[in-house]
């Protein structure tokens, strides 16, 4: 642990990461933010990432690089979506992580090339998701992630 994070045991940065990842979620969900909200969005994001970052496992590394991403592509800010889109990404790459996560990846692409107005680049990583979504065990996480798709198709 670096010298930053020496003061926090492990049980705080999980539980700041959680909480964090669930406030992430409340903004997203939220229909009209204030830019407030916006900024506290991507800072809880971020700092959510950072404590995984202490404690986590790659799992929550590339769940944390996908929910920022997330968040840049909602409030338009395409160029910081597309580098959190493109680390969880190699996260998923490097240490095999398939299935929901990696659906997730690629759809964490095709949202910020829709939020970027790139509709070429936004379909090709549509049908990556949909072809890893295929192989997605659960059938309700299956569903989930192509309704997420149809979302992102919304968008072009």
């Amino acid at each position: 642990m670096d010298e930053a994070a020496k003061g926090i045991g492990e049980e705080t940065h999980k539980k700041l990461a959680i909480d964090l990842f669930n406030r992430v979620w409340e903004l997203l969900d939220k229909a009209d933010r204030t830019v407030e909200e916006e900024d506290d969005m991507v800072h809880a994001a971020h700092a959510s990432r950072y404590h995984w970052g202490k404690v986590g496992t790659p799992l929550e590394f590339e769940r944390g690089e996908w929910q920022i991403s997330r968040v840049y592509s909602v409030l338009n800010r395409p160029e910081a979506a597309l580098h959190h889109a493109n680390r969880c990404l190699e996260i998923c790459e490097e240490n095999g992580i398939g299935d929901f996560d990696l659906a997730f990846a690629y759809e964490a692409h095709a949202r910020a090339h829709a939020a970027a107005g790139n509709e070429s680049k936004s379909q090709e990583f549509i049908a990556l998701a949909e072809k890893a979504a295929e192989a997605i065990e659960d059938e309700g996480n299956r569903e989930y992630t192509l309704g997420e798709l149809a979302g992102v198709k919304g968008m072009l």
